[in-house]
């Protein structure tokens, strides 16, 4: 006999790691993702240069369970909503923007939930397994990972060839194993890929501006750098 828990129960159901209940996180998983092609940019500000404003390009456009579209972008060690940025200094998210015609917005674009609406109801997927992989997406916005080894106290820039949407709602971002990379160049989707989050070693991404900084060895870039292997040492050695 197959039973279902109704969205009363699921109200009263508390996810441990969370505090939400269940019912708002099914609602708030990923159902579909849209790249975005035309260089959107999401703009936020933080506490230590509180006169200026900072941007970084969308990586892709989001439907959620509950029908609602976002800009999202990778930050720190995950994937979020540009109007969710968290971050030490206390990022804000500041709105959307348009560099092409130097417009600012707060919604998502009209022509993109268009899109993942109907991609949406075109595709739709019915999977058992919550990690069953329902899209992949390239990266053209040139992410990398940061991988740090605690023992050789060196770190590890790989780039990001492509994002995998989960049955779950997760976004993982798919790096090369470079031993078992068959032909080239990589593609998404190809066998050498694996996710980056799943790996011990990883801590951070980075957008392509950044990480060329840090090969081309820029002071202040490396400066931080050594700031990151240092804490990734630390923590390390205290687990």
């Amino acid at each position: 006999m197959n039973t279902t828990v109704s969205d009363h129960a699921k109200d009263n159901v508390i996810d441990l790691f969370t505090g939400k209940p269940l019912s708002s996180l099914e609602e708030a998983k990923y159902v579909r993702l849209s790249p975005e092609l035309d260089g959107l940019e999401m703009l936020y500000s933080n506490e230590s240069s509180s006169d200026k404003l900072f941007s970084l390009r969308i990586l892709c456009w989001a439907l959620k369970a509950d029908g609602e579209v976002v800009g999202l972008v990778p930050w720190l060690d995950g994937v979020v909503p540009c109007s969710e940025i968290q971050d030490p200094l206390n990022g804000q998210f500041e709105g959307y923007y348009d560099p092409g015609i130097d417009e600012l917005f707060f919604e998502a674009p009209i022509h993109k939930v268009v899109e993942l609406e109907s991609s949406a109801e075109y595709y739709e997927y019915q999977c058992n397994d919550p990690a069953e992989i329902i899209q992949e997406i390239p990266d053209i916005i040139g992410t990398h990972a940061v991988m740090t080894n605690t023992e050789t106290r060196t770190l590890t820039l790989q780039e990001v060839v492509s994002w995998r949407l989960h049955h779950d709602g997760a976004i993982l971002a798919m790096i090369v194993d470079e031993s078992a990379v068959q032909s080239t160049p990589v593609l998404p989707g190809d066998d050498c890929l694996y996710a980056a989050q799943t790996h011990d070693n990883f801590r951070y991404f980075f957008q392509h501006h950044i990480a060329n900084k840090i090969k081309s060895e820029d002071p202040e870039a490396l400066a931080a750098i050594s700031v990151l292997v240092e804490e990734s040492s630390e923590s390390g050695s205290a687990s």
